[in-house]
């Protein structure tokens, strides 16, 4: 018989039986088989056997014979057959457990990998009498004997018949030129795919210390000593080293196929929808591509990209609380009056910047002055500095007096150009108030505290570590302290130092002297 255990075709695969004598096809047919030790899967056609033909060693008249039938009957499960289940163990001792393409071409009969690898594992692999199949049991057929022998066959003839329909209106691949394992046939430059390797390698002169070197047939342990010969002892040192380097190189192999980092162009598309910044990033992080499998290391650059922007977002929020900005509204109006600034200076320094060529020494850019807030009608009193920081002028009302207006440097600020640039000299603005939308910290003061803040125009992490400051050195005389001291150990203004002096002796913290 001639049995073909190579890979079939994709219409007809598994193991084909044919006679020995007309080479006929008798794989889905009763066929008879020599059981003398001369012939060896000597298969013969039932006409053939009839008719008394022979070949080869074979003798109709003095050989005794088997008769095989199909076995296309449920033992184990009830869409496989005992021929099917035979063809399963059979590939798997030929081709190894986990070759499942390999089994799945070996079966025939329309079986995929995945479904051949399902039906190991559900048969034999969950099974609670492992090794063995839940039916191992002759006398325990599960049902699976009522099932006929017809309609089993029919209905493996359906899928065999679907399997081939489905694999004749796939439309057949187009043909490619094979490529030549050359450097120059890659898009990474130096690259042979047909050999998996780079025209140059890690290490790449680390065979030339190995090039020389050979072993001799005698070469080995002296005979003499029992101990193995120095020089064979340095040339296992430096095969131990040529190992080690080929390991390296395998490794870094081996990162460039499981991350896809050949495929350049596809890469360099990705990372053009990136930000300079992202690119940046993840530049940096490659290295750890190394300890990472392909999946753990998106996630982890995920991870990154998703923290720079929560660190942008941050930051980008923090700017709009510092400015007094509390909605997205006012956010949006920012960020386009900030760029519209930006470019209304930049337009304005450029007749400056092409002149700058003919000067020998670089000219230093001007810079915009600090936006102002929106101004007052009436200037501070000169005389009262605290007018400015609590925003009232006890000397003066904010109405302009009938004569202010004769007078432009009292009545209302000049505006001086220097340049492209304009700037407002002199004139007061309004601070803003501190609250909790724009002042840290804020929420750990008292009411009391608050309000000292805001009169004082003294922000909370100051007055906090004025007051630690002043309790410590209170705590040191006795809980008195004078005013004198405590104008010695702050460095501010004298009138709010008192002021803060007076609220603490006030609430009970510290005792006038």
């Amino acid at each position: 018989m001639t049995v073909i255990k190579k890979k079939a075709s994709k219409a007809e695969p598994g193991v084909r039986c044919h006679c020995d004598v007309c080479a006929v096809d008798v794989t889905a047919t009763v066929r008879i088989r020599c059981a003398h030790p001369a012939c060896t899967e000597y298969d013969l056609c039932v006409p053939c056997f009839t008719s008394g033909a022979q070949s080869g060693n074979h003798n109709c008249s003095t050989h005794s014979y088997h008769v095989i039938e199909q076995h296309s009957v449920p033992i184990f499960d009830p869409d496989w057959g005992a021929d099917e289940e035979l063809l399963l163990l059979e590939g798997a001792e030929i081709y190894g457990l986990g070759s499942w393409a390999d089994i799945a071409d070996h079966i025939g009969g329309g079986r995929d990998k995945d479904e051949v690898k399902q039906h190991y594992i559900d048969t034999y692999i969950n099974s609670s009498k492992f090794p063995l199949p839940e039916l191992c049991d002759p006398n325990d057929t599960g049902g699976l004997d009522k099932i006929p022998k017809e309609e089993f066959q029919a209905k493996k003839k359906r899928r065999i018949d679907a399997k081939k329909a489905a694999l004749n209106a796939s439309p057949l691949p187009p043909k490619q030129k094979p490529t030549t394992s050359g450097p120059s046939c890659h898009e990474v430059q130096g690259y042979m795919p047909g050999r998996l390797e780079f025209e140059t390698e890690f290490d790449n002169d680390g065979e030339h210390a190995v090039a020389a070197m050979y072993f001799e047939p005698g070469d080995g342990i002296n005979p003499v000593t029992g101990q193995l010969e120095p020089e064979v002892e340095l040339k296992l040192i430096v095969m131990d080293i040529y190992n080690s380097k080929l390991t390296q190189r395998a490794l870094r192999k081996r990162v460039l196929f499981e991350h896809g980092l050949l495929e350049y162009r596809k890469n360099q598309a990705i990372d053009k929808k990136r930000t300079k910044e992202e690119r940046d990033l993840l530049n940096k992080s490659k290295p750890f591509a190394r300890l990472m499998n392909k999946r753990d290391y998106e996630e982890f650059s995920e991870g990154l990209v998703r923290e720079h922007t929560l660190r942008q977002a941050v930051s980008q929020l923090q700017e709009w609380r510092k400015n007094g900005i509390i909605t997205f509204e006012g956010g949006a109006n920012y960020e386009l009056e900030k760029a519209q600034r930006s470019i209304a200076l930049k337009n304005a320094l450029g007749n400056m910047d092409r002149l700058s060529h003919r000067y020998s020494k670089a000219t230093p850019p001007v810079e915009a002055p600090p936006p102002l807030g929106p101004l007052l009608t009436a200037a501070p009193d000169p005389s009262n500095p605290l007018s400015v920081l609590s925003g009232k002028n006890p000397g003066s009302s904010l109405s302009p007096t009938p004569g202010a207006s004769a007078s432009p440097s009292a009545s209302s600020p000049a505006v001086q150009k220097k340049g492209p640039v304009s700037m407002v000299v002199g004139g007061p603005w309004q601070p803003l108030p501190l609250t909790a939308e724009n002042t840290s910290d804020f929420h750990l003061l008292s009411p009391a505290e608050q309000q000292l803040c805001i009169n004082l125009r003294i922000k909370p992490k100051p007055y906090l570590t004025i007051k630690e400051q002043l309790i410590k050195e209170a705590l040191k005389q006795g809980g008195v302290l004078k005013k004198r001291a405590t104008r010695e150990l702050c460095s501010i203004d004298v009138n709010k130092v008192s002021r803060i002096h007076d609220f603490f002796v006030h609430s009970g913290w510290i005792a006038r002297a």
